[in-house]
């Protein structure tokens, strides 16, 4: 990995750390849509294509999962791009 590419992945490694850290801290409730969007970016992420389906999930952990799922094959590092733009919209 060239320098230049360590450091572009440092700086959005920051950059990511920061709206994780706005979003987690806000006081505000948030959309569920939104929130979704949220927990899938940052499974992306964190995890990639790693999902694994729970049995006798509920619901909520149904859309959660279908979230994630629909961001299939998508890099980590747009992932976080991703987030950062959803966070800095709020």
């Amino acid at each position: 990995m060239s320098k230049l590419s360590q450091k572009n992945n440092t700086e959005l490694d920051k950059e990511y750390k920061a709206a994780f850290d706005k979003i987690s801290k806000l006081k505000q409730a948030l959309a569920p849509d939104i929130m979704l969007k949220f927990y899938a970016y940052y499974k992306q992420a964190n995890f990639g294509n790693k999902s694994i389906v729970k049995s006798g999930s509920d619901v909520r952990s149904a859309f959660k999962f279908n979230a994630w799922v629909q961001l299939k094959g998508m890099s980590s590092e747009q992932a976080k791009k991703e987030y950062i733009e959803l966070a800095n919209s709020i």
